[in-house]
């Protein structure tokens, strides 16, 4: 098989593996999840590329689908006053404070990593 082969069967199953766990995702009760919030991300083409991860109720990006995952995309963290902070746990940047979640994944969208493109099938180490 040439690499070409390969590449266009990884990025199938990669994109494969995206789409089933934001199906899954999607279907989520709210005891999970809030579903505005899984609906407000997948709602941005961009990231409807990336693999969604939950921990705590919120709603983790990543490029890449297997452990140990990406942390340079922002996550939307409520906050106690209303709205949303957006901050990007790589560098611990905070590009914004928003009122609604559709603003806040908006602003994840306009402010993914250089040359985010769709998730890949492996680790962060392997990007």
């Amino acid at each position: 098989m040439t690499s070409d082969m390969t590449d266009k069967r990884s990025s199938r199953n990669a994109a494969d593996i995206v789409a089933a766990q934001w199906q899954a995702f999607l279907a989520f009760s709210d005891e999970v999840i809030d579903p505005e919030v899984v609906r407000a991300a997948y709602a941005q083409p961009p990231l409807r590329e990336l693999f969604p991860a939950i921990s705590h109720g919120v709603l983790y990006l990543s490029r890449c689908t297997q452990y140990p995952w990406t942390h340079d995309v922002g996550t939307a963290f409520p906050q106690a006053s209303g709205g949303y902070r957006v901050r990007r746990q790589s560098d611990n940047t905070l590009p914004g404070v928003t009122e609604t979640l559709e603003e806040a994944y908006r602003l994840i969208a306009a402010n993914l990593p250089e040359g985010c493109g769709p998730a890949i099938d492996g680790t962060a180490n392997d990007l």
